[in-house]
């Protein structure tokens, strides 16, 4: 999935639920928790480096009853796979989960103490991270109590955990790294993540895939999404594949239920094919299915209803193949979408008027929609940490045929910007002329932002025949490459007066706003997500600072970009955001032609020399300056309770909305109620 990443609180945009069973009786139990006054809170709480914020579900109130019981089937079916992102993102994450909230609920002894403060706070990350592994960094967290006073609260609470996995928790060089983007390693045997079976090597997964992929065909199945790869005892290889009957069968049946009931209730014709090639999909494992089911989604754009579902989300593997559950239901913000469908209505004029080459531009860019949505439930890959703008499908050829979907978060983003604020702006920003600029500006500069990258960037530019998907010829760089011109795109059109004509924003003093806030957070602010001494690993953040970085070197002699020393200080100050523009333009087009060609010396090149390494003395000096300011670097939500009303046939005649107390009740609730395959741990 191509998606933006929100990095709150910076003010512009820096990319970014007893057992239920398969009945809808067993739904209207109301989940353990009191309502909550979101007028007047939006944080939930924070812990580490996490806060945990709510939202609203602007519009729901006004939706007839039939949509209301679409959106509460679509959101059980996405809670009800919810199990699957955890096991695979490590093997024994279900595991360590079940007996921490065992120990959560039984455990009688002393909770005052430093040692069950540490205990939770460790709890809570790994609610969070779905994992052991920071959702973000991809580095396994340890935990601040001892293994003695683990084995002291497992005793106490009757909690079995093998031996094996509390060593590999407890471990330091045991499974660091979830995905492991170090080239001068096997990324597969490096990385904990559990796509792969014991003995998979890199070079066996190319060579399993390499002949499906030659005879692919102009119109490719997604090879490898839905399966996890195993090496046999006599050395050959299988896909154990992820669908009823096979793999995480006993959650993808529950996703299925849910899925076939949303169809019964479907807006549209066209909506409920697209559920029905779903749930083929997911009872066949079929990949052809997955590409028909695309296909159909992406054509179905009338409604006020839509959602994204399924193995999506490639990030999460080294290989970049296999995709990790996620689902994210949704409805329409009628009047932010109808604002933005200027920007829909144009956008082959911004292919046409684009930096990069003739050969590698669309000549009918098709189907592109956007619209701004406001969230329902968010499960899997997207929750509790979440993008704020989407868009879908991935398969190139289908996107090219098809069209596409982008989407921004539209209620997530208002949620981020009611729980920020100015500290980190004020503490590195240059001077008070681009603090003033933010406030004024940044809000519809990262709006802008999102939906340029989203419509514009990920559907801009084409392959050239016969050299192969990105994640063929850049491997383990695609991600960051990809995400790297999608934002060059939205950054080099951003400060374009054809925007202001257009009536998408007043002023270029919009797009002046989003290259301070971009060249700030690529160059300072996002340093404080990385631990000392460690390079930049996530795909965004290197994404991010191979763009600002390149356009520092480069615009040197010129000093379009100047670093300040103040006060033993550093900033960074924009001299000439013109001449930074065709910089943007001038790195588009040679990311495009390594895109377009499959030039991975290349794209390897930019990335490792421009985006992995840090400035180890800037680097202490920002973590510095942040911990004054207790700003938690990362954000994600608590979703809210969809609750059935049932008249006395069992029929649904309302779906109301309330909140969760906690974010520890909502994680122990959804435990009871989705967790099907952790039953089975």
């Amino acid at each position: 999935m191509q998606k933006f990443i929100y990095s709150l609180p910076l003010l512009s945009f820096f990319f970014l639920f007893s057992c239920g069973g398969s009945s809808e009786t067993a739904t209207e139990t109301k989940d353990s928790t009191e309502t909550l006054d979101l007028k007047t809170t939006w944080e939930i709480e924070a812990f580490a480096d996490v806060q945990v914020l709510s939202y609203e579900i602007p519009g729901f109130d006004s939706l007839t009853v039939k949509q209301k019981t679409l959106v509460y089937y679509l959101y059980e079916a996405g809670l009800s796979g919810r199990d699957m992102i955890w096991d695979q993102n490590y093997r024994y994450n279900l595991q360590i989960r079940n007996a921490l909230e065992n120990i959560v609920r039984n455990y009688a002894g002393d909770k005052s103490s430093d040692d069950w403060n540490k205990f939770m706070v460790y709890t809570k990350r790994v609610w969070f991270s779905n994992g052991i592994h920071h959702h973000y960094s991809m580095d396994k967290f340890l935990p601040e109590f001892s293994k003695d006073y683990f084995q002291t609260l497992l005793s106490e609470t009757s909690t079995t955990l093998d031996s094996v996995i509390i060593t590999a928790m407890f471990d330091p060089t045991i499974d660091m790294k979830r995905v492991s983007q170090d080239t001068k390693s096997d990324l597969i045997t490096s990385s904990a993540m559990n796509f792969y079976g014991e003995g998979v090597t890199e070079k066996d997964v190319e060579n399993f895939y390499k002949e499906k992929m030659e005879n692919g065909g102009d119109k490719p199945i997604e090879f490898g999404l839905n399966s996890k790869l195993v090496k046999n005892p006599d050395g050959t290889l299988t896909e154990q594949v992820w669908k009823v009957g096979g793999m995480y069968s006993e959650a993808i049946t529950e996703v299925v239920y849910w899925l076939k009931k949303a169809q019964g209730v479907a807006e549209n014709d066209k909506q409920a094919k697209a559920l029905g090639l779903l749930v083929e999909y997911y009872e066949t494992g079929d990949l052809q299915k997955w590409s028909e089911y695309n296909i159909a989604w992406a054509e179905a754009t009338e409604g006020d209803i839509d959602y994204i579902q399924g193995f999506v989300e490639v990030y999460g593997d080294p290989m970049h193949m296999r995709g990790t559950y996620e689902s994210i239901v949704q409805l329409k913000d009628f009047e932010a979408s109808a604002r933005m469908k200027t920007l829909e209505e144009n956008v082959q004029w911004f292919e046409d008027n684009s930096s990069i080459m003739d050969e590698h531009k669309k000549k009918n860019v098709v189907g592109v929609t956007y619209k701004v949505v406001n969230v329902a439930g968010e499960s899997g890959d997207a929750s509790p940490s979440t993008p704020i703008g989407v868009n879908l499908p991935n398969a190139n050829w289908i996107r090219t045929l098809h069209g596409s979907k982008s989407v921004s978060l539209g209620n997530l983003v208002e949620a981020y910007d009611n729980a920020g604020g100015d500290g980190l702006l004020e503490e590195f920003a240059n001077d008070a002329e681009e603090i003033d600029l933010a406030k004024q500006h940044s809000k519809l500069a990262a709006k802008l932002h999102t939906a340029m990258h989203e419509v514009i960037g990920h559907a801009s530019g084409q392959i050239n025949q016969g050299i192969g998907t990105p994640k063929e010829t850049l491997k383990s760089y695609a991600s960051c490459l990809e995400e790297a011109r999608a934002d060059l795109v939205a950054l080099y059109f951003i400060m374009d007066p054809k925007v202001v004509e257009l009536g998408l924003m007043e002023s270029l003093d919009v797009g002046k706003a989003e290259y301070d806030g971009y060249i700030r957070n690529a160059l300072v602010v996002q340093l404080r997500r990385i631990e000392p001494g460690r390079d930049v690993e996530e795909a965004h953040m290197r994404n991010r600072q191979l763009v600002a970085n390149w356009a520092l070197e480069k615009g040197a002699k010129d000093k379009v970009i100047e670093r300040i020393e103040r006060d033993g200080k550093s900033y960074y100050n924009i001299t000439d955001y013109d001449k930074l523009r065709i910089l943007f333009g001038e790195l588009l087009r040679e990311i495009q032609r390594i895109t377009s060609e499959g030039d991975y010396n290349a794209g390897k090149n930019l990335v490792e020399k421009y985006g992995v390494k840090v400035d180890t003395a800037l680097h202490t000096q920002v973590l510095e300056r942040s911990k004054s300011l207790n700003i938690p670097p990362y954000n994600g939500f608590v979703n809210p309770i969809l609750i059935p009303v049932m008249d006395k046939d069992g029929n649904i005649t309302d779906v109301k909305v309330s909140q969760p107390e906690s974010f520890e009740a909502q994680m122990l609730t959804y435990a009871d109620k989705y967790g099907f395959l952790a039953k089975t741990k």
